[in-house]
């Protein structure tokens, strides 16, 4: 798969979240990275930045949180282009929660782990 088609699942899975959702989104940018950090080479994305349940008025002037997808493991992962899609759309929905101050407990309770 192309980096192309790779980046425009992404795009497609971040359409599926609800307006409502994405409306309250506040200063966070999405990538596409190659390959993750090299001491966790099967990690399929990433949240940096400071979850909006923890902001505060010191946040004011932040650079944007980045949520960062990584295209070689998840391609590694799936077998089929409508896994990666599936797979792809897990990572970005599980990535924003974390946007959101959802932790990683939450998201395997609600089936998004």
């Amino acid at each position: 798969m192309t980096r192309e088609a790779f980046e425009e699942h992404v795009s497609e899975a971040l359409d599926l979240i609800p307006v409502e959702l994405t409306r309250l989104m506040d200063n966070v940018a999405v990538f596409v990275e190659d390959e993750p950090p090299p001491e966790e080479p099967d990690l399929l994305g990433l949240y940096e930045g400071t979850p909006l349940t923890e902001r505060g008025e010191w946040y004011a002037g932040a650079l944007p949180d980045r949520i960062i997808v990584f295209m070689g493991p998840t391609l590694r992962m799936c077998e089929t282009a409508e896994e990666v899609v599936e797979e792809v759309a897990t990572t970005v929905v599980h990535e924003v929660a974390h946007h959101f101050g959802i932790d990683d407990a939450r998201l395997h309770e609600l089936g998004w782990g």
